[in-house]
């Protein structure tokens, strides 16, 4: 799956997503900065949402519309949080102009067919479908039957949920697709991150996997690389005073830094099934054990456990010949700290 001029999967590594959502607060300013501080921090992407307080949800103050579960924005009706958190349209191709100029990918999630419209306008290289419109199979299938590829987080999905869409995908042609264990909590506990899901979500559906991150701090990140996640994104703001809807749950510059960093090493830390010894390990094995003369042995002594015995370094016999030499006579004088070899014994 290649998206923009990054090949997923490929030896750049985890592709690395800055999601900017709501973390502008309103203002134009902030959010260019943080795209360009998202760059700075290490990230190969920035996302957007593209979304109005009207096309995502009603302007009702039926408890339907209610926040009431137990998040930190509860209290508030869906259209006011919506209506203080979207990002302007009319920002969005300013957004993906100063994407490019500083090297980033600049995509989106889009809510509803007028902004796969827009996106599609300004040359989206991919789309995300956000967790909870997992189940908006007829906004999948317009996102897949733009042939490019398609994120999608699994935050609410059970397993047919996950299906339905993945076949949604399928059925309009598009096989670039890749799945995001994600935990729609806000912010997440570590203790429901569940990353194990990371590897299933690869195997049991044959797409690339990785992390949609709503946890605190970088360790879900770290571990999720561990276990082969190939996209990894996480809320990105400039600085958490700026506030805002999604500031409680972002990393700020520094932190993001922090978590880019953490997940090159890890995948440095990977490496691969190899069995090989490198030199380093070659040349370590000098201090592993091997069969050296501890005692003066005269000619025709015998070798017992008393002159004999396996020590470090590794210059003598393997161990796995003792039992073989024990027993057996010296050839010739013997002095203390020679590394034994079959030459040193008689041939019985």
């Amino acid at each position: 799956m290649k998206i923009g001029d990054f090949e997923i999967g490929g030896n750049k590594g985890v592709f690395i997503i800055a999601e900017l959502s709501a973390n502008h607060n309103g203002s134009k300013e902030i959010a260019i900065e943080s795209i360009r501080a998202a760059k700075r921090a290490g990230a190969d992407a920035i996302k957007l949402q593209t979304y109005t307080p009207d096309t995502i949800t009603l302007d009702a103050k039926a408890d339907d519309f209610k926040l009431n579960q137990g998040t930190i924005w509860d209290g508030m009706y869906l259209y006011d949080l919506y209506k203080k958190a979207y990002t302007p349209w009319e920002w969005h191709e300013e957004f993906f102009k100063v994407a490019k100029e500083e090297g980033l990918v600049c995509f989106s999630s889009p809510f509803d067919p007028t902004a796969v419209d827009l996106l599609e306008n300004l040359n989206t290289p991919a789309y995300k479908i956000a967790s909870f419109e997992i189940t908006d199979i007829p906004l999948i299938e317009l996102v897949a039957s733009k042939g490019k590829p398609v994120i999608i987080s699994t935050g609410i999905a059970g397993a047919e949920d996950i299906e339905l869409a993945l076949e949604a995908c399928r059925r309009m042609g598009n096989n670039d697709i890749a799945l995001l264990k994600c935990t729609s909590q806000y912010p997440a506990p570590v203790e429901d991150a569940n990353m194990v899901m990371v590897k299933d979500l690869a195997e049991r559906y044959n797409v690339i996997s990785g992390l949609s991150d709503h946890t605190m701090g970088t360790t879900v990140p770290m571990v999720a690389t561990a276990l082969g996640a190939k996209i990894i994104e996480k809320h990105f703001i400039l600085d958490k005073s700026v506030g805002g809807p999604d500031a409680s749950f972002s990393l700020d510059e520094e932190e993001f830094s922090q978590m880019v960093k953490s997940v090159r090493e890890a995948e440095k830390a990977i490496g691969i099934i190899d069995y090989k010894l490198t030199e380093k390990q070659k040349r370590g094995r000098d201090f592993s054990r091997s069969l050296y003369v501890v005692e003066d042995i005269k000619e025709g002594d015998v070798l017992t456990v008393n002159n004999i015995r396996s020590i470090r370094p590794g210059f003598g016999m393997h161990p796995k010949h003792l039992k073989q030499v024990l027993g057996e006579k010296a050839k010739a004088d013997i002095s203390k700290g020679t590394a034994l070899s079959f030459d040193h014994i008689l041939k019985s």
